[in-house]
């Protein structure tokens, strides 16, 4: 099982309950020491870690190379790509539709194939409610999550019947963890806000269930 993101405070709190339900994990992201530290902390045994930077052309297909067979993807990665447009340069939007986008497609469109052919496994992909409803100074953002979204629905319409789930998980304004939190501001009335815990349970929900 692949998670990309694994170690932000919503990735950690993903390995840590997928580790619980049993999974063995390879977790990836970009620091290679906090990655060490997160395998060697979770339950179970096997747990790998494979450093990848995936706004770097060509490092999505190294990572499921070097992580493959899969039965699960959990595609968490993800940039902000908060500000109004004009604060963003190009390299920058290419950066964020890279990482939120396009990554998460090319390592599904390399990982389909062989499950397939085993006719069994899950992809998940970690949308926003962004993805859902426009909000202010978040266009980029919204573009990536919208478009992460419409490709999940599409993806879950060709796969049906093959055995191979595809699930969309949407958190709203979580507390403790993740781009919210880190921005320091606070959920618009009369919004509430989740706990990374919660978003973890239902990524393992997700996969267990074939929840779309």
């Amino acid at each position: 099982m692949l998670l990309t993101g694994a170690t932000g405070g919503l990735g950690r709190a993903i390995a840590n309950a997928l580790a619980e339900a049993g999974a063995r994990l390879v977790l990836s992201s970009r620091d290679e020491d906090a990655l060490a530290e997160l395998a060697a902390s979770l339950p179970g045994s096997g747990h790998r870690a494979v450093a990848a930077d995936l706004a770097v052309e060509g490092a999505a297909e190294r990572l499921v190379s070097e992580s493959e067979p899969l039965d699960v993807f959990v595609a968490n990665a993800g940039l902000p790509g908060n500000g109004k447009l004009e604060s963003f340069s190009g390299e920058q939007i290419a950066r964020a539709v890279r990482v939120n986008l396009e990554t998460p497609m090319r390592m599904a469109r390399q990982l389909v194939p062989a499950m397939l052919e085993r006719g069994a496994g899950h992809l998940v992909f970690m949308a926003s409610l962004a993805g859902k409803a426009p909000t202010p100074r978040s266009s980029i953002y919204n573009a990536t999550k919208f478009g992460l979204r419409g490709f999940a629905l599409g993806l879950r319409t060709d796969l049906m019947g093959s055995g191979v789930g595809v699930s969309i998980v949407s958190p709203g304004f979580v507390r403790g963890a993740g781009m919210f939190a880190d921005s320091g501001a606070k959920p618009p009335p009369p919004m509430g806000t989740t706990t990374p815990d919660k978003v973890a349970a239902g990524v393992v929900t997700a996969i267990e269930r074939d929840r779309h």
